[in-house]
């Protein structure tokens, strides 16, 4: 008899209700994995209007969502809202992720843990990226909330843009060619990596790559950041094509643009 298929490693998603990016984007990234399957395994807060009052409803979910996770026995769980952590201020995500470590194991669970804020700011690392720039979809008081985070974590934000859309569901509708218009306005002289979404729910997976042959520097996003992360954590090799440099930083023929 042939021996039986490995299982899928399960990866728990926190998200917010009105998110479908995350869901999307994150399988079609790990799908192109060269040596491991996964499976998908998500639990929502509601989230409807992208406000620091509804984030911090949301964020007090969280316990629910983790909860039902560890029932179902993931390998890793990303608490995937970038902006309901870095509203928090400078190291909320180091605690949130020891929180959600903690719940874990005393239900017996043990599971890799990273958040979408945590995420972004080690891929950023990892890339060498001291001076960035970055688009968000986010109302300008919480973009400024953003940027302040990223710059605690030690990064110089040379420029940014914001496209101040509220209403989380319709972030998830931003048309690429607007994030791709607001990446052309920055400056980018100078910069050593350009996120091009600040934000999971802003669908960007199929810009990143030629984003990064445009500007011809490293491109990022929350959604590769976060698979970047995962796979580091699970002890698994970063080689996934055609999603930028961050996670070919494994691959045998390709090289990070920059770094």
């Amino acid at each position: 008899m042939p021996a039986p298929l490995p299982a899928p490693i399960r990866i728990g998603l926190v998200v917010p209700s009105s998110n479908v990016t995350v869901e999307t984007e994150m399988p079609r990234l790990l799908g192109r994995h060269p040596s491991a399957d996964f499976s998908f395994h998500a639990s929502r807060m509601r989230l409807h209007t992208v406000s620091p009052e509804q984030l911090r409803a949301m964020n007090a979910q969280r316990e629910r969502c983790v909860l039902e996770l560890g029932d179902a026995g993931v390998d890793a769980v990303l608490y995937a809202c970038l902006v309901a952590l870095m509203v928090g201020g400078p190291g909320e995500h180091e605690r949130v992720e020891s929180a959600i470590g903690e719940q874990l194991a005393a239900g017996g669970a043990n599971a890799a843990v990273l958040s979408s804020a945590g995420a972004l700011s080690e891929g950023l690392r990892a890339l060498k990226a001291d001076r960035i720039a970055l688009v968000t979809p986010y109302t300008l008081p919480l973009a400024r909330k953003v940027v302040a985070y990223l710059e605690a974590e030690g990064f110089d934000v040379a420029d940014w843009r914001a496209l101040e859309v509220e209403d989380n569901e319709r972030v998830g509708r931003i048309p690429g060619a607007r994030v791709m218009s607001a990446a052309r306005e920055l400056d980018l002289a100078g910069v050593d990596a350009l996120v091009i979404s600040a934000c999971v729910q802003m669908p960007s997976l199929d810009l990143v790559q030629a984003a990064e042959d445009e500007f011809g520097i490293p491109v990022v996003s929350a959604a590769t950041a976060g698979a970047y992360t995962l796979l580091r954590k699970l002890g698994l090799s970063v080689d996934i094509p055609g999603a930028g440099s961050l996670l070919r930083l494994d691959s045998p023929v390709d090289s990070p643009v920059a770094g």
